[in-house]
This record gives structure tokens, C-alpha cells and sequence, in this order.
């Protein structure tokens, strides 16, 4: 997509990033304007424990037309805060971001050049490995999830870092799940993936939100959240288990008829039962996790919650035109 484009919405969520908030501003309005004809910033606070929300207001009262501010009741987490922003934006096309500067604002051109006619959705995706051991790892689970719809080589390049058709929102206009992975609702509306080397910078300001653990329970919801996989696996846990079983018993039968001894030793006959019992308690703790999901759909806890008394004059009314100042 060469050239400028009409108009262009920048959803970006935001937990304790008050530092950084005014240099990302600063650093986007010139791309964002050299960009599209029109253009706004969408950002979603999500419950910051900082002066985040105090920075995002002063924002807004300062760049009036093009930003807007939405705080979010709790922490729901950066792909629901993303789900609101989303859902708010005006404009035809979208690009998602970081609140931390290492997406640089920069390269969002390249990512619009990029969207072609036969894509509705690009990532900007930055160099091998540069999140560190454990986050590489954890995300990889939701990278073979993603494999079958994106394609493996795709899947392998998929970040915060994406500019998309704002239409393909509406392929997911109903979902409200408190489970959300963006990636995983844009191949509900489009098959067109495409990835693209882009800079990635280092963290300048504060540290990463991201614990390995809240990684690994990210990469879990989004694995039996959005996947029959696990279950495929348990399944093929069990017939492993069941094959082994039998391979045993034809093993001990066939001592005791062929050289009538049978097979001594407490040790074999426990560790037999442990895989057993490892195999069930896996199956089930995987159908637990599944039964888990249909629980929490069941008690409809929304995606997201707006504080809306605290968003009033932050957040423009729905209709009005946004221009530039």
C-alpha cells in the first residue's frame, strides 16, 4: 500500500508507562501525519498502578482531536485491553503497538507499505530472539496454535507489533469471553497473514510486565482456549499408555507360558503404575482445563470493564470527526 492512506486508528495499551507516554506521542504524531490524511491514537489504560492515567489526560486535554484515553476498571490484561481499543477505533485501518517504545513508531510505514491488496493483515516482527530465554519459550505454545490458520512461517513472526483491516473486527463483533488473543480473532475474519522484519529497540524506561509466569498462564488460556490440541494430545497419552500396557502383558504372558517364570521385581510392577497413573492424571488435568473454560463462559465475565466516570471528557464522542490541530 504505497503512499499515504486515508485514515489510520493506533490502539495502544497501557499499564505503568507513565515515562515513556509523552516520548511515544511525540514520536508518533510526525509518522502518523506523514502516514494517513487523518489519523488517531487510541490508548487503553489497563488499571496502571502509576501515574499513567494522570500522563493520558493531560495527553488528551493537549492533543484533543487525535487522542483518546479509555481506563479500564481492572487489569484485564494487554489483549483485552486491545479488544476494547479495537472495538473503539474509528478509522479503516489499524496498527497495534507496544506502550514501550520497542516497537519503534518509525517503521509503522513499513507495515502499511506492506498491505497489500492480497493482505488484510501485516506484523512487524523484530529480530530473533531478542525477549530473553523464557518469553521466547512461553511463546512458542501459542505459536503452534497459530501455525494452522497463519502459516508456519507466519506464526513464527507473530507480535504486538501489527497493522490490520479494521473491518475484520466484525468477525468477532460477538465474542466476549474474558479469554482473548487478538492474533487468534483476526483468522476468524482472514486467511491473508504476512510478516516483515522490522527494528526492534530496547526497553529505555521501566521493566517489563511480563513474568514467566503470567507468560506460561497466557500461553495455557490461549492453548485450550482457543485449540483442541491438548485434548489431541491427551489422546494420543492415552493410546501410548494403553500400547505400552499391552506390550507388557504380552511380555509377562509370554514368560510365564513360554519359560513358565514370571517377572519379578517390586520396582517394575510401581513403575508401571506411576506411568499409568501420570498418563490419567494428565488426561484429566487437561480436561479439567477445558471444563474450566466452559465455566467462566458460562458466568459471562466480560473481557473488559470501562471506567466511564473517569473517562468522561477524556474520551470524544463516538461520531464526531477527528482532524488534525
Amino acid at each position: 500500500m504505497a503512499g499515504r492512506v486515508p485514515a489510520l486508528s493506533a490502539v495502544i495499551p497501557v499499564y505503568n508507562s507513565a515515562l515513556s507516554l509523552p516520548d511515544l506521542v511525540a514520536r508518533l504524531q510526525p509518522v502518523l501525519s506523514a502516514s494517513a490524511n487523518q489519523f488517531e491514537i487510541v490508548f487503553v489504560d489497563d488499571d496502571s498502578r502509576d501515574d499513567s492515567w494522570r500522563v493520558l489526560t493531560e495527553l488528551c486535554v493537549l492533543h484533543r482531536h487525535w487522542i483518546r484515553a479509555i481506563p479500564l476498571m481492572r487489569n484485564s490484561g494487554q489483549h483485552n485491553a486491545l479488544l476494547c481499543g479495537i472495538r473503539a477505533a474509528r478509522y479503516g485501518l489499524i496498527v497495534t503497538l507496544d506502550d514501550d517504545l520497542q516497537n519503534p513508531p518509525e517503521e509503522i510505514p513499513k507495515l502499511l507499505e506492506a498491505l497489500d491488496d492480497g493482505v488484510d493483515v501485516v506484523y512487524g516482527a523484530p529480530p530473533h530472539g531478542v525477549h530473553g530465554l523464557w518469553r521466547n519459550l512461553a511463546s512458542q505454545m501459542t505459536k503452534i496454535v497459530l501455525q494452522g490458520a497463519l502459516g508456519a512461517e507466519t506464526a513464527r513472526m507473530v507480535g504486538p507489533f501489527r497493522v490490520f483491516r479494521t473491518e475484520l473486527r466484525h468477525a468477532f463483533d460477538q465474542y466476549s469471553s474474558a479469554f482473548v488473543n487478538i492474533d487468534v480473532l483476526l483468522t476468524w475474519g482472514t486467511t491473508r497473514f504476512k510478516a516483515i522484519r522490522v527494528r526492534h529497540d530496547e526497553r529505555r524506561v521501566g521493566k517489563s510486565n511480563y513474568t514467566f509466569l503470567k507468560l506460561l498462564t497466557h500461553s495455557m488460556n490461549m492453548t485450550t482456549g482457543f485449540s483442541t490440541m491438548p485434548l489431541k494430545w491427551a489422546s494420543i497419552l492415552g493410546f501410548g499408555a494403553t500400547a505400552f500396557g499391552l506390550v507388557l502383558l504380552a511380555y509377562v504372558l509370554g514368560r510365564y507360558f513360554l519359560q513358565g517364570i514370571s517377572v519379578p521385581g517390586f520396582a517394575f510392577l510401581a513403575s508401571v503404575t506411576i506411568i499409568f497413573a501420570g498418563a490419567q492424571l494428565f488426561t484429566l488435568g487437561i480436561i479439567g482445563e477445558y471444563l474450566a473454560r466452559v465455566h467462566v463462559r458460562l458466568t459471562e465475565r466480560p473481557a473488559y470493564t470501562i471506567r466511564t466516570d473517569a473517562a468522561q471528557g477524556v474520551m470524544a464522542e463516538p461520531n464526531r470527526p477527528v482532524e488534525h490541530e
